[in-house]
């Protein structure tokens, strides 16, 4: 807990007055001035002892509601304080201590808390409202109390409890459904799992093996082979999509590998990687976040699963560059696979990057290619990729490269 005690304008004057007054006193021999100079200096005491004396010790609690916000929208803090101290603090002045990427009007006016011997309420309740303007992990206070006597002549600034630390996820805009493309819709390459007694209407026979009930005979089947035959069902998994957010430092700026907000390009790719994520699972597509070389940032994320989503959104609030380029690395990670959506979001693209990943396109039913920094003509190389080039505002690029692949397809 940190204090920072000191005398206000008036305080400073007063302690001049009363040490000027002693000197005065002193060449021309007048009493008086004396007298006067020492109740000045017993007012300035007797100020600072009173502010002094109410000792800043106090629990803080913060509540944040949403306890993890998105980046860009309200968000309410409640700071619930608890005093310690059995002699009455007097009121003043409050303040949060909000990091640069928090806005909000974090000050008040702080109530006057009564003794610790009487059976006053010694809690205080603190509101206010801020705005997260970068993802990240913040931390919010500490809280200072700034009191002054009732002359205005001293003044203290206490620091109370500890820093609230406050995650905030990438900002996430609407985007559009893919031309043509839902999960729910069957709209690209399932991914099978036959299991027993699961599924829905997709039943297939098998021979019979001992171990198996009775009651799943297929008796059409049974009849049709001259065998028993038992009933497989082939249960329906949602269709995947895998969204590739390249986080190679050469392909940002140097401030995309330090930290958090430092890097706007990187900012509207993360951006885009969240909404697209969002998209796609409201879609009906089972999303799998990677790097450029397979390693994934998250955990997959079904279409049903809520928690996935959060867990996801909670990842990607705290990505960074890293220092090598692995971007060619997609060749190997899809090769002898195949998958729905192929959404690749890279910053600087050149076009032998974009000529040796054109084979990549051909793993995929819809595979976009989004580059925040592509070299001339580097994008039309890419071959049957839908491209675009990622600028401040994310959703246009999903919809520029969702239009050019809706076009093609047409032609």
């Amino acid at each position: 807990m940190r204090r920072v005690r000191l005398l206000t304008k008036r305080g400073t004057g007063a302690l001049v007055l009363a040490l000027g007054c002693f000197a005065v006193a002193n060449q021309l021999g007048l009493v008086e001035l004396i007298w006067f100079g020492l109740l000045m200096l017993a007012l300035v005491i007797g100020s600072v002892l009173a502010v002094v004396a109410g000792r800043g010790r106090a629990d803080v609690t913060r509540t944040v509601s949403p306890s993890v916000p998105e980046a860009g929208t309200d968000l309410s803090v409640s700071v619930h304080v608890v005093m310690r101290s059995t002699l009455p603090a007097m009121g003043g002045r409050w303040h949060d201590d909000l990091p640069r990427a928090v806005t909000g009007t974090a000050y008040g006016t702080f109530p006057a808390v009564a003794s610790g011997f009487s059976r006053a309420d010694r809690t205080a309740e603190l509101t206010y409202r801020a705005v997260p303007r970068q993802r990240g992990v913040h931390w919010l206070g500490p809280l200072e109390v700034t009191s002054t006597d009732p002359f205005g002549i001293a003044r203290r600034t206490v620091s109370l409890g500890e820093l609230t630390r406050l995650v905030v996820t990438p900002a996430t805009v609407e985007l559009p459904t893919l031309s043509g493309m839902s999960g729910r819709s069957g709209g690209t390459v399932p991914s099978p799992a036959n299991r027993l007694g699961q599924g829905t209407d997709d039943i297939v026979a098998r021979q019979w093996a001992p171990g198996d009930s009775m009651r799943r005979i297929h008796w059409r089947a049974s009849a049709h082979r001259d065998e028993l035959m038992v009933r497989q069902e082939e249960q329906e998994t949602a269709p995947e999509a895998v969204i590739v957010l390249d986080r190679g430092a050469m392909r940002w700026s140097p401030g995309a590998l330090e930290r958090t907000g430092a890097d706007a390009a990187f900012e509207t790719a993360v951006t885009l990687c969240a909404s697209a994520v969002v998209r796609l699972v409201q879609d009906g597509y089972a999303v799998e976040v990677i790097d450029a070389d397979g390693t994934p940032l998250c955990a997959r994320i079904d279409a049903t699963d809520a928690g996935a989503l959060e867990d996801a959104m909670f990842a990607l609030a705290t990505v960074t560059a890293r220092p090598d380029d692995r971007l060619l690395a997609l060749i190997d990670v899809f090769s002898g696979t195949t998958t729905g959506p192929l959404v690749v979001i890279t910053g600087h693209l050149g076009r032998r990057d974009a000529e040796a990943l054109a084979v990549v396109a051909h793993h995929s039913s819809y595979p976009m290619l989004l580059s925040a920094s592509p070299e001339p003509d580097a994008l039309e190389a890419a071959g049957s990729w839908a491209t675009a080039r990622l600028r401040d505002d994310a959703a246009g690029a999903w919809r520029a490269a969702g239009v050019w692949r809706s076009g093609d397809a047409a032609a």
